[in-house]
């Protein structure tokens, strides 16, 4: 059970106002909230922008929604925004 909160160090990716990402304090766990491709490929891409500006050094995704990243749409989206595999989930440096 993870559930998005106000915590120092957690990241949120709206889109037209709606919550679509919410990455946890580490970066270790996303907890996505849509499903639609072309909202989850616009979302990572906006991820991406953002740790490139700095909110992070870097990142290491390994769970979306408890799940494997690996073998996600979220995880799809993420790759083709930037972030690469790694044997335990998809990793970006800024």
């Amino acid at each position: 059970g993870h559930r998005p909160g106000r915590k120092a160090g957690a990241l949120v990716i709206l889109q037209d106002g709606r919550l679509a990402l919410y990455v946890e304090r580490g970066g270790k766990t996303v907890l996505a909230f849509t499903d639609d491709s072309a909202a989850l490929h616009a979302a990572a891409a906006a991820l991406v922008a953002i740790i490139r500006r700095g909110a992070a050094e870097k990142m290491a995704i390994e769970k979306v929604n408890g799940e494997p990243v690996l073998d996600s749409e979220v995880g799809r989206a993420l790759t083709a925004a930037g972030f690469y595999s790694t044997p335990r989930g998809l990793r970006i440096r800024a």
